[in-house]
Order: structure tokens, then C-alpha cells, then sequence
């Protein structure tokens, strides 16, 4: 039997499979096309429901790969695999006896939905942008002129026949709800809206959070779609809305237009399935074996998914399903 698991991703998905793996007794090596672990996480600031900071979660899973002397490949960009080996871009091929698949998602792109003009207008930012600007701490040091209205835009690329992502993000909404609450912390005296088509909250704590945003925050939550955002001379953004609930058309000036991106499928899916018998679903995610009790396996004997490479979900649902599919991995080696 070779004890060797090819983990391709070192985000939270690649280091918690990597360590579940290790204390079934098996040799997981992580290849990570980055300069470090961690993944997209490292970019985020705090958690939704809780608040903990990113660090909190990324910090104990580095300090265990390291104790547990688990090998990891940096700069390590997988060309391609199967069951037996995985082939990097240099050439190096190196010899396995399964793997783990833990490469994520892609960001929706904001500017191809012109409309709401980001990348040409200054103050139109994404939710990555926001989680960035208070990782580097822009908002306490924030100089100038207070912003006095700030908008939050749900479903930018995601539920969205026209730009052919019609699936649900799945935690756009809860960002919303997380990020609207840290800007009011910042910014007591901002109205904020959030302007969306349906609220979504699928985890514990996440519609708890979303009632305390508007009791103890006073977060206001429009049901409408921003048609069309427009520059002011002044800085500020205008946007048009309808208020579905309503019916009647808005206008508003905003200081801030934050639009909460949804998750893509790779565009190097497509690629895993060259020369395989893995499938990509529809709407770009990796298509597992089945939706229920082989969800972390593929079509392919020997090759498992773990995280957001089949589709969107939380934190919490990615690292509880990497001890899964190490598990189910390590029965597979053992047969």
C-alpha cells in the first residue's frame, strides 16, 4: 500500500485534510502554488457568525502541519494527475497512492457587471476590497470626512442568468450582514442598506446575526436590485433601485457602493478533466460522484474533492468535510 496522498491546495481545505490524514497514519504531501498556506482565507479579516478573526483559525492548522512535519510544496503549480502520480509544472512527477483535490473557487469578477461601475469609479469597492481594508487597519485610521451612507449590494455574480451564474453563493448574504455590523462599529453615525433579492441565512447563528444587525445596529435591509450606479461630483455614487416590497423606484447618493461577490468554479476545472473520468457540473463547480453519501468522491478511483471545488459553502462546512474525505480516502488506501 503507499501511504503517500497527493493534497493539491493549501488553503483550509488542503492543511485540515493534510492533518486528518496524518493521524490515520498516512504521508499527505500538500502542493500549493502560492508563497504561503492558507489560501483565500488570509485575505479575511473576521468570521461570520462569531467574529473571530481569520488569523484564529489559519494560525492553530500552520502550527500543526509544522509539529506534525507534514511536507509542503510552495510554489508548486500541479500541471496535471491521476490516482497514481501528480506531475508539477517543472517536471518533477511525484508517485501517490490517492488524491485530494482542495484547489477552491474563483471570485466573481465585479467589473464584468459594468452597471455598477467597478474598476472606474472610486468609491465602488467589493467585499474582498472591505475584508482587505480592515485587515490592514484603513478604516481605524480612516482621515477626513466621515462616510455618512453606505451601500451593500447581495447577488453581485451570483443568481444571475446573465452573466451565467445561476447559482447561490451561499454565504454572500451572512457577509453582508458581518460586514454592514463592522462598518457601523467603525462608522456609528453611517446609515447603512443593504439592497437585496431574498436574504439567505443557512448556518447557526446566521439569522440571529442578521435580526441583531437591524435591533442593535439599526441596519437597514431594502428587497431590490440596484439597477444602475453614476458618479457625482462630489465623490459619492448615485444609485438607482426598486424597492420590490414597495414597488417604488429609489434614488440614493452613497459615500460607499460595496458589491458582495459570489463564488466561480476554476476555470482550471476543465483541465482536471483531461485524460480523467472527472466531470465538471454546470455551474463550473467539479460534479462529485453523488450528492449524498460520495460527495467528497469523484468519478475517478482514487481522487476525492474537499471544500469549494464542488460547490460554495463556509468555513466550517469545509473543514468538517476535509476530516471526511481524509477518512474516506484512508479507507480506500487500506482496501
Amino acid at each position: 500500500m503507499i501511504h503517500r496522498v497527493a493534497v493539491i491546495g493549501g488553503g483550509v481545505a488542503g492543511m485540515q485534510t493534510a492533518l486528518r490524514l496524518r493521524e490515520q497514519g498516512l504521508e499527505p504531501i500538500i502542493f500549493e502554488r502560492d508563497t504561503e498556506l492558507g489560501g483565500k482565507v488570509r485575505n479575511w479579516h473576521q468570521l461570520f457568525p462569531t467574529f473571530t478573526e481569520a488569523e484564529a483559525v489559519l494560525l492553530p492548522l500552520r502550527n500543526r502541519i509544522m509539529r506534525e512535519n507534514i511536507e509542503v510544496r510552495l510554489r508548486a503549480e500541479v500541471k496535471k494527475f491521476d490516482s497514481m502520480s501528480v506531475t508539477l509544472t517543472s517536471g518533477e512527477r511525484v508517485e501517490c497512492g490517492a488524491v485530494a483535490l482542495c484547489t477552491g473557487f474563483t471570485l466573481f469578477d465585479a467589473r464584468v457587471k459594468d452597471e455598477y461601475g467597478y474598476g472606474i469609479y472610486d468609491n465602488v469597492f467589493t467585499s474582498v476590497d472591505i475584508e482587505r481594508k480592515f485587515v490592514d487597519g484603513e478604516f481605524k485610521r480612516w482621515q477626513g470626512r466621515e462616510p455618512e451612507r453606505i451601500a451593500i449590494l447581495h447577488c453581485v455574480g451570483s443568481r444571475d442568468e446573465k452573466v451565467c451564474q445561476r447559482h447561490c453563493s451561499k454565504v454572500c448574504c451572512i457577509t453582508g450582514v458581518k460586514q454592514a455590523i463592522e462598518l457601523k462599529k467603525c462608522f456609528p453615525n453611517a446609515d447603512i442598506f443593504n439592497f437585496y433579492m431574498d436574504i439567505r441565512m443557512f448556518g447557526p447563528g446566521y439569522e440571529e446575526l442578521y435580526h441583531t444587525a437591524q435591533r442593535e445596529y439599526g441596519i437597514h435591509f431594502v428587497r431590490g436590485r440596484i439597477s444602475e450606479a453614476s458618479p457625482l461630483m462630489d465623490g459619492r455614487v448615485q444609485i438607482k433601485v426598486e424597492d420590490t416590497l414597495t414597488g417604488r423606484p429609489l434614488r440614493m447618493s452613497v459615500d460607499m457602493l460595496i458589491l458582495l461577490v459570489g463564488m466561480k468554479g476554476n476555470s482550471e476545472n476543465v483541465h482536471f478533466t483531461e485524460g480523467t473520468a472527472l466531470r465538471v457540473a454546470d455551474n463550473g463547480f467539479m460534479q462529485p460522484k453523488d450528492l449524498f453519501a460520495n460527495n467528497v468522491c469523484s468519478q475517478e478511483e482514487g481522487v476525492f474533492y474537499v471544500g469549494t471545488i464542488t460547490a460554495p459553502k463556509s468555513i466550517g462546512e469545509v473543514l468538517n468535510e476535509a476530516v471526511v474525505a481524509a477518512d474516506r480516502i484512508a479507507d480506500y488506501l487500506k482496501k
